[in-house]
């Protein structure tokens, strides 16, 4: 085994250590070994991903090196790999670009805690990605769930510590499920590891056993999961918990939380249960419909609002229900564009609020749409980020939110009976994204009429006034025409990372 092949092992553990380090060391200290951490991860993950392209297969890496059922382990391909370096980007871009609000709106005694939550985030996300035993993935569930809501309440203005107690609630039912449907599982199996339970559940259908339980227990864990990533109608949490916490805790949750959730799921539908197994048990018809309403209602919701923050929020319930409607789809062709939307949108989102921020920095911090009139024209970088972030969602070429729309299109062409709900629902949900969000554009770049004397404190920022939010802003906006203009080498690296995924 050569030494690269111990980095994703290396990467749970070293973020899984921070956090505590990070409790004993002062606030900037902290700040400098979090940033450290998280560049380390990504490019120990780049690393990764460049050894298993190389070889073209993947590989398990076992703890300790014991074999199951004694020991755990994790497996390792170029899907996952690719997985870890785009959440460790995102996730360093996030904090980068939320380092002036996070200062100002989290009492400085709190900062290490901050800090120490997204170590213990990442860490969890790490090993969702990785795992490749069903009971320790729970465990890293709940790790996630514990440090997510620490980042919601952190910030501690009332709102707050109301969004983080419905997010606490809404997940730890997500959680039980989950746990239940993992406990069935495992009844019926008696392993834990992902590739053991396979085939034992292959054995299993096939002599024509335990079919209710089966369904059951692959019913509770998909349920869970979808109540955890905010499918519709369970996400009556997310608008608060986005749109109240500190701007790099709303990218971040945006961007990864829910997403390591969908990959779990996939890891369940491919490699623990077996896709053709799950087709004909239907769950996958009931993701499409509810993925379609999210879609559409999500949309809705988001046209009603007044604040930016929370019309960004609502807008992630309707890019749930995009990757959740190209799930239910069941095809290769669908988890393609669901895994390709899990990336663009995790770069977009992250984008609009770091963005965002910007533009009520010079609207008298507020989130009101009358108040962020002219405000492109007070905060040029920000108007302009936004701008790309908003016909990246509208699916406008040459940006990652048009290829994501793109192959949802082609998913849903020729199937039996999804072709017409999926056209329909792409172009409903098209024609509402492209009505709030260039409602929005046009509100910024709008030119203020008010008298001088009635303006509340409206200021301007330059680019170099504040050059660390500049930087992730221009990096947030290459990234997604990157994505746009070379989707064909990210369709390949997700093709080839399939290949070996299951």
């Amino acid at each position: 085994m050569t030494f690269v092949q111990n980095f994703p092992f290396i990467c749970i553990i070293m973020t899984l250590f921070g956090g505590p380090l990070s409790s004993i060391l002062g606030r900037k200290k902290a700040k400098v070994l979090n940033t450290a951490i998280i560049t380390a991860v990504g490019l120990m993950n780049l690393a990764v991903l460049s050894f298993v392209i190389g070889t073209g297969e993947s590989y398990v890496y076992s703890m300790g090196h014991f074999p199951a059922p004694w020991g755990n382990e994790i497996r390792i391909g170029v899907l996952e790999a690719l997985m870890a370096v785009f959440f460790s980007v995102i996730m360093l871009l996030s904090i980068l670009g939320g380092v002036k609000e996070r200062e100002e709106q989290i009492e400085e005694s709190k900062q290490n805690l901050y800090y120490i939550m997204v170590n213990l985030l990442l860490s969890s996300l790490i090993a969702l990605i990785y795992t490749n035993d069903i009971f320790t993935a729970y465990v890293f569930v709940e790790i996630n769930t514990i440090s997510a809501c620490g980042l919601i309440m952190i910030r501690q203005n009332g709102r707050t510590i109301v969004a983080g107690t419905r997010y606490m609630i809404m997940s730890l039912l997500g959680s039980g499920m989950l746990l239940l449907g993992i406990s069935f599982l495992y009844g019926l199996t008696g392993e834990l590891l992902m590739s053991n339970i396979h085939e034992a559940v292959v054995k299993i259908v096939a002599e024509g056993r335990y079919h209710d339980p089966l369904i059951v227990s692959l019913g509770l864990m998909s349920i869970g999961l979808a109540i955890k990533s905010a499918l519709f109608p369970f996400h009556a949490w997310l608008p608060d918990a986005y749109g109240y916490s500190t701007v790099s805790s709303s990218a971040i949750l945006s961007s990864l939380v829910s997403k390591g959730y969908v990959f779990l799921l996939i890891k369940i539908f491919y490699r623990v249960i077996g896709f053709d197994i799950v087709a004909r048990s239907h769950i996958i018809d009931v993701l499409f419909v509810f993925g379609v309403m999210g879609m559409i209602m999500g949309s809705v919701s988001a046209i009603r609002q007044s604040s930016i923050s929370r019309m960004i929020a609502y807008s992630s319930v309707a890019q749930i229900g995009y990757i959740y409607m190209g799930l239910g789809l069941g095809s290769t062709v669908g988890l393609e564009a669901t895994l390709y939307h899990v990336i663009s949108h995790a770069a977009t989102k992250s984008l609009l609020f770091i963005a965002a921020s910007g533009l009520t920095e010079v609207s008298d911090d507020s989130t009101d749409f009358f108040d962020l009139t002219g405000a492109g024209y007070r905060n040029k970088l920000a108007g302009l980020a936004f701008t790309a972030g908003s016909l990246s969602m509208v699916g406008t070429p040459l940006f990652a939110g048009f290829i994501s729309k793109l192959l949802f299109a082609e998913a849903g062409i020729g199937h039996t009976y999804k072709t017409l709900p999926t056209m329909i629902a792409l172009a409903i949900s098209t024609v509402l994204n492209t009505i709030y969000f260039m409602k929005t554009v046009i509100r910024l770049y709008t030119p203020e009429r008010q008298k001088v004397e009635e303006k509340k404190h409206f200021t301007r920022i330059h680019w170099w006034n504040e050059p660390l939010k500049s930087a992730t802003l221009v990096c947030f906006i290459a990234l997604n025409l990157v994505l746009g203009l070379g989707s064909a080498r990210i369709l390949f690296l997700i093709r080839n990372g399939l290949r070996m995924f299951g």
